[in-house]
Parts: structure tokens; sequence; C-alpha cells
């Protein structure tokens, strides 16, 4: 079974007159990235939340945001209003003093610590228990996403690994043909550059044997073939965490292919393996968005 990377889940549950919700994105990255976004005073609980969520999201660009709101809509903070009159008689005295024109102080007003209150009171486990429980809900939905990615990309994945098995069984028929292309190639420089009659036939039937060696690809096919059996094997096991093994095989996979075209010396394998090539780059894609 395999996951994408790729999901979303989002849960929310009543509390005490208060709404928390959790909401929770993943996208694909080499590493396990997690950025967090919470109210201000359940930044206690941060690092607990940080490992429930790298436990069971494994891997990739996860983006957590967690919110707590009152019946009426509006978050836990408040706005210092004396505090911010404040500085806001002081600007705009400044602004008449130095001939500012328009002057925007809202905003760098509100960055100014202590205008906007925030409370002091911490959690109690009872609330706890409660984000824990969202927690728990919207990462089951972002399983269930990733699950149901995962079953598309597995058809995909096996569909164009067949393709490549079988573009490499359609390449046999062309092998005897292109020795013989090989041969006469050979044969023909070698009277062009030294002339017929000066030809060693033994001793050019030796030297072709060992030329052709080098244009031997039966180790790249059984090689080839071996990695897509093994590709496919991966796929099916239990495994949930197997993205950098396709990776890996997908590497493997290519070394073999350019192999094949370096020694094609046909065109038609050329074409085969052209296909293949674009097959592979498809896996390659999807293996990086795997978990």
């Amino acid at each position: 079974m395999i996951l994408s990377m790729t999901g979303f889940g989002r849960a929310s549950q009543q509390w005490n007159g208060k709404t928390i919700t959790v909401e929770i994105r993943s996208l694909n990255s080499k590493a396990t990235d997690i950025k967090i976004r919470l109210p201000q005073r359940y930044r206690e609980v941060e690092m607990k939340i940080r490992k429930i969520i790298m436990k069971s999201a494994l891997r990739g660009k996860i983006e957590v945001n967690l919110d707590c709101t009152n019946p009426e809509g509006g978050t836990e903070y408040s706005i210092n209003k004396s505090l911010f009159k404040t500085y806001y008689n002081e600007l705009k005295s400044l602004e008449s003093e130095l001939d500012i024109v328009n002057g925007d102080y809202i905003t760098g007003i509100l960055r100014i610590q202590g205008v906007v209150d925030v409370p002091k009171n911490g959690i109690n486990d009872e609330e706890w228990n409660i984000i824990q429980k969202v927690l728990d809900q919207t990462l089951n939905q972002l399983q269930e996403f990733r699950m149901s990615e995962g079953k598309a990309m597995d058809v995909d994945f096996k569909e164009r690994v067949n393709n490549i098995s079988r573009l490499l069984d359609e390449i046999t028929p062309f092998e005897k043909d292109r020795v013989e292309k090989v041969k006469q190639r050979v044969q023909q420089h070698l009277e062009e550059n030294v002339g017929k009659e000066n030809i060693d036939q033994n001793r050019f039937e030796q030297e072709l044997i060992f030329y052709l060696e080098k244009f031997d690809i039966n180790e790249e096919k059984v090689r080839l073939k071996q990695h897509c059996e093994y590709f496919v094997e991966q796929l099916d096991n239990d495994n949930q965490q197997i993205g950098r093994t396709l990776t890996f095989i997908g590497q493997e996979m290519g070394r073999e292919i350019n192999t094949l075209g370096s020694k094609a010396y046909s065109s038609d394998i050329q074409r085969k393996v052209v296909q293949m090539k674009d097959e592979l780059e498809k896996i390659k894609e999807q293996a990086a968005n795997i978990l």
C-alpha cells in the first residue's frame, strides 16, 4: 500500500462556548517540514502537537492551522484601546510636526507588544484533551486523503512499469538484425580502407566477436526486467513509507535504459528506448510524491 504525501484534513468541535478547529495541509518534500499556526495561549502545547503530527503524518511539507473562536466568530484576542489611542495620538502629533502626509499607523501599532491583549491563563487538561481529539480527527482525514491518492497512483505506477516491460520485450525482434547491420558496417569500412583482398577472415571474425560483445544488451535487459519486478513488489508490500525506495529503483531503471540506448545501434531500438524513458520520467515524478 502506498500513501501520497499530498493531503488535507479538517475537523472542529465545540467546547465551553468556543469552537476549536484544526486544518492540516500536506505537500511533497524530501524531509519533514512542519509549520504550525496557533493562538498565543496554545504555545505551551506546541511541542506536544508537533510530536503527534510527526508520528502520524510521517513526512512531507505540513502546514497546521489550529484556531479557537467564540460563537460570534471572533478570536480570543482583544485590543487595548487605551494603549492604541496613546500610540496613535503620539504618531499623529509627530505627523503634524514633521509634515508627514497620509501616514498609515494602524498595522504598525497593532504589532506593538501589549496593544493586542492575549488571555494569560493557560489551557487545562480538559481543553488539551479536546485539542487532541480534534487533532486526531484531522490526522485521520489526512490519512484517508493520502490513501485515496495512493490507490490512484498505484494503478498508474503499475501501468507504466508494465509499459516499460512490454517495450523491453519488443526490442528482441530487432536484435538479430542489429547485429547483422553492425557486422556489415564494419566489413564495409574495412574493405573501403584496407581492401577486401587484404582482410584476414579468421582474424576479422575474432575481432568482430570481441567488438560485438561491447554492444551486447542481454545483461541490461535482464537487470531492467528485475528492477521492474522489484518496483511492483514494493508497491504491494505493507510498508507505508516506500517513496525513497521507489525513487532509488527508478534511478537504477534509468541507468539500464540509458545503457540500452547507448548500445542500441538501431533506430528501432532507439525508439523503444525513448518511449521507456518517457514512461520512467512520469514514474519519477509520481515517486517524488510518495510517502
